[in-house]
């Protein structure tokens, strides 16, 4: 394992507050992500299931939790079912968790090889009156045309046994994953820490000529060597007009003397993901007109994600953003308040410069889940990541930090990240 364990304490905590919301008598099924192939023999690293890991900690491929909470026998109450492992597989995988390990991680004492899966659970089904079954729900994503082992799970279900009642799980992961447990602020603190490193190592290594997948190589160098899993997320290592396109990320153009370049990147530690954004200029030196445009960003940066606290709701929040970029447009002589007074208010100017949200839910999805209608609470983490896209200049820039919201208020876990002028120029002129 290449993070620091996390306590199983937080697990069985997550199971408990799960089943304090299931409806009486009822079977709740979570299955782990498929291992994804490419061509031939090979295959993708492997990404658990979110919902699966947060109720049981277990990181490895072929697992399923299964909780019945009111099971007539005690031990069916909690059932953790994984891959059984052999000589075999040992010599070409290597090690697989045993049912010890798996138990020690989780805190279900009852763990089973999931070949045994389908048999077990038709001996309590009938006892049940419905099933809890995961899905992806996430507005972007729910509808991608490959059937996931979820999908699979379902249908089955439903084939096996159609007569009973079927409950959408994701409708409490959701609530229930939104509030961070000190030992998931933790996890993401510390990716946040690593992405913190690697972008320090790209100020002093950056310099004209380099390629952007040169600097996206330095983040990856620091990533793994400091323990992460992964980058949260594709990196965008985008100079000049690049920057311009919002989720650009072939990192195949050259960095250019006068260029600034956007950096919008992630670290995943412990399937817990941080996720941030700076820019800096290719030689050390912002121009005068980045210095512009990036202090207009920095201002907004500073004074939304003050607005980042308990009781805001997400559409008055993204709204006063608004206005705060409006403002700084004018600064930047883009749009005038003669020409704001004027516009179409379906159609506000300001969205020529700045077509994004700028804050989303960050947990063990980088757009973690979680309903937007429900205000911000303390413990919930979110980005603020304000932007200003000049294309007909080549310049884009954007600037993004993780906040922790708090009863008094929010707190920066990116603070260590530098962002002012005079800190970034400082490190690339060392």
């Amino acid at each position: 394992m290449r993070y620091q364990s996390i306590p199983s304490s937080l697990f069985f905590k997550n199971r408990l507050n799960f089943v304090g919301e299931m409806q009486k008598n009822q079977i709740a099924l979570f299955c782990s992500n498929d291992v994804q192939v490419t061509n031939a023999d090979d295959q993708m690293g492997f990404a658990q299931n979110n919902d699966l890991f947060y109720l049981s900690g277990i990181d490895q491929e072929a697992t399923i939790l299964l909780m019945y909470p009111d099971a007539y026998k005690k031990e069916n109450r909690e059932i953790l079912f994984i891959k059984k492992t052999d000589e075999h597989i040992k010599i070409w995988e290597g090690d697989k968790l045993t049912k010890g390990d798996a138990s020690k991680i989780s805190d279900v004492l009852r763990v089973e090889w999931v070949d045994e899966f389908e048999k077990i659970l038709q001996l309590m089904a009938f006892e049940a009156d419905g099933f809890y079954l995961g899905h992806n729900e996430h507005i972007k994503r729910s509808t991608s045309e490959i059937e996931t082992r979820q999908d699979r799970l379902i249908n089955w279900c439903k084939l096996k046994y159609p007569l009973h009642d079927y409950h959408r799980a994701s409708k409490i992961t959701r609530g229930l994953r939104q509030i961070k447990a000190q030992e998931e602020i933790a996890a993401i603190q510390k990716a946040a820490d690593i992405s913190i490193k690697g972008f320090e190592r790209v100020l002093r290594s950056v310099k004209p000529g380099m390629m952007e997948y040169e600097l996206e190589a330095d983040l990856s160098y620091i990533f793994l060597k400091h323990g992460a899993i992964r980058h949260a997320f594709q990196p965008i290592v985008a100079s000049g007009e690049n920057a311009c396109a919002l989720h650009y990320n072939s990192n195949d153009s050259k960095c250019n003397d006068g260029d600034m370049i956007l950096m919008d990147f992630g670290v995943c530690y412990g399937n817990y993901n941080s996720d941030t954004t700076r820019c800096f200029p290719v030689n050390g030196k912002f121009s005068k007109r980045q210095k512009e445009v990036y202090k207009s960003v920095l201002n907004c940066l500073k004074q939304g994600s003050k607005l980042l606290k308990p009781g805001v709701i997400s559409s008055e929040y993204e709204e006063q953003m608004a206005k705060l970029i409006e403002k700084e447009l004018i600064v930047l002589g883009l749009i005038t308040s003669g020409d704001i007074a004027n516009q179409n208010p379906e159609k506000p100017l300001y969205k020529k410069y700045f077509m994004h949200g700028t804050a989303h839910h960050i947990g063990l999805d980088v757009h973690d889940v979680g309903l937007y209608s429900r205000p911000f609470e303390s413990g919930m983490v979110l980005t603020c990541e304000p932007g200003i896209y000049i294309p007909e200049e080549g310049i884009g820039c954007r600037l993004e930090n993780d906040y922790l919201i708090t009863e008094r208020g929010n707190l920066n876990l990116t603070a260590g990240m530098p962002i002012e002028i005079s800190d970034i120029e400082r490190l690339m002129g060392s």
